[in-house]
């Protein structure tokens, strides 16, 4: 509203000063025309006396000539005309001016009044440089006017002529449309501004009970606000903060089930365990029952640390490092692992550095999981790494049953899987460390799903690795169907 506004006024004041200055052109150009046609008639007029001018021919030629400019620019019957007065008066600095000729019923030598407030202004100006305008004022018929005054050949005369402002009508009409639209556009502008706010307003008290909801736990109900504008993406963004929230909480509630069951198993065999070491009197059999207690205690240390793994999985520090050496420290302890059960880890690493941007720790961590789920899988197991791509590819590959048809789409969420080894969370804790690091596991072959020996399964993660330099061409690991690398 205010640039409006503004904007308009400084139209008003540009059409206001260009109009004044066409009319200042207009009464200058019509009184240096009547000047022209009194040039040297001045020095007469100005040697005429008082009482005597109306039997002097000059005098009465040139009264005759200022009624005809009065009348010749007369428009309507009402007399409004472009020249509404002329005269012909003598002034000399310090004296007042007096009427020479007038188109006015006006003697020779009288006062002329209108003048005075324009002795010490517009008069000597006229004197000065040949011509001169008046400031605008208000007539008693309410209208503008303006004079123009020209001197004339003796220095001594002046002829001075009197315009209307006219242009300050349409100017006048101008100013109150411009107030006019100011005002319409500042109510349009509020009331569209309005309904846009209580739009605004009313879908973000709605997204404000939402969260309130959320704070609660009452998750049940989904934002479903619509539209392409900011508050539509803001509600679709806290849409699916919502369903990722609801769907950690699932997993937690499934966690903590899970983790009652897993761990109430193994304390009912340990107190059975201890009632029997506590009953038996032989000091060989005691031995061989604290040691399966340990056993046991071992296996549930085993099951609460993979619980913590996914529920803590720790900061990550990510950096540009060799992969080869986590790897390397994963195979070996996965390696120690398959020995137990007759089992072979194979290895086929570049022989160059191998750098990607990635903690590792966590490098260490997500392979040895994946090793250890092949090796619960199959007796041979393939580790590989590769540039391709720009990015790092870590594969994982094993000769077992493969992954049912029925489990592929949900194999990386917790609890997914094969129990009987763990607490179905190694993969879910894989897909969890490779995200934190900014970089993803896939499944890339499942085998048939048979259950024959030899279908397999191949997982790749990919780490972000260094742009500048040359893939590795991607090769693929050696599986039962090929030649160990």
């Amino acid at each position: 509203m205010a640039i409006s506004a503004v904007q308009g006024l400084l139209s008003w004041n540009a059409s206001r000063q260009a109009l004044e200055e066409a009319l200042d052109k207009r009464l200058l150009d019509v009184a240096r025309v009547a000047g022209d046609l009194a040039f040297g008639a001045d020095e007469v007029l100005l040697g005429l006396r008082p009482g005597h001018e109306e039997g002097e021919e000059i005098w009465v030629e040139y009264r005759a000539l200022l009624l005809r400019l009065v009348d010749s620019t007369r428009v309507d019957r009402n007399r409004k005309s472009y020249v509404d007065r002329a005269d012909i008066f003598r002034w000399e600095p310090g004296d007042p001016a007096t009427v020479l000729v007038s188109a006015e019923p006006l003697p020779l030598g009288q006062k002329l009044h209108w003048v005075e407030p324009y002795i010490s202004t517009a008069v000597p100006e006229a004197h000065e440089r040949g011509w001169a305008t008046t400031e605008l004022f208000a007539g008693r018929d309410g209208r503008w006017y303006k004079y123009g005054i020209v001197r004339l050949s003796s220095g001594k005369a002046f002829l001075a002529v009197l315009m209307p402002a006219d242009h300050l009508e349409p100017l006048h009409t101008l100013g109150w449309t411009v107030v006019a639209l100011s005002v319409g556009a500042g109510l349009l502008a509020a009331l569209i501004g309005w309904r846009l706010a209580g739009g605004i307003a009313s879908r973000l008290e709605v997204m404000s009970r939402g969260a309130l909801r959320i704070q609660r736990g009452a998750m049940d109900r989904p934002f479903d606000l619509e539209g392409e504008d900011e508050v539509g993406r803001l509600a679709r963004a806290m849409e699916r903060m919502r369903t990722g929230i609801q769907r950690r909480d699932e997993q937690l509630r499934l966690m903590l089930s899970r983790v009652a069951h897993e761990i109430r198993n193994p304390l009912g065999g340990l107190e059975l365990f201890a009632s029997a070491a506590q009953d038996t009197e032989d000091a060989g059999e005691r031995r061989r029952i604290l040691e399966r207690v340990r056993k046991e205690v071992r296996g549930l240390n085993a099951i609460i640390n993979e619980f913590l793994g996914f529920a803590r999985p720790g900061q990550t520090e990510p950096q540009l490092h060799d992969v080869r050496e986590p790897l390397g420290e994963a195979a070996a302890l996965a390696e120690a692992e398959l020995g137990k059960k007759g089992g072979e880890l194979h290895v086929d690493l570049p022989s160059r550095p191998l750098l990607a941007m990635a903690d590792p720790l966590h490098v260490k961590r997500l392979v040895l999981n994946l090793l250890r789920n092949a090796a619960h899988a199959g007796d041979r197991v393939w580790l590989g790494g590769a540039l391709v791509n720009g990015e790092v590819r870590l594969a994982v590959k094993d000769n077992g049953p493969g992954i049912p048809h029925e489990l592929r789409d949900r194999i990386f969420e917790p609890f997914v899987g094969d129990k009987a080894q763990g607490a179905g969370l190694g993969l879910a804790i894989v897909k969890e460390m490779a995200e934190a690091n900014h970089g993803r596991v896939e499944l890339a072959s499942g085998g048939r799903g048979t259950g024959e020996t030899g279908d397999g399964a191949e997982f790749h993660v990919y780490l972000s690795g260094p742009e500048d330099l040359p893939d590795d061409g991607g090769r693929r690991l050696a599986g039962p169907e090929s030649a160990t690398p």
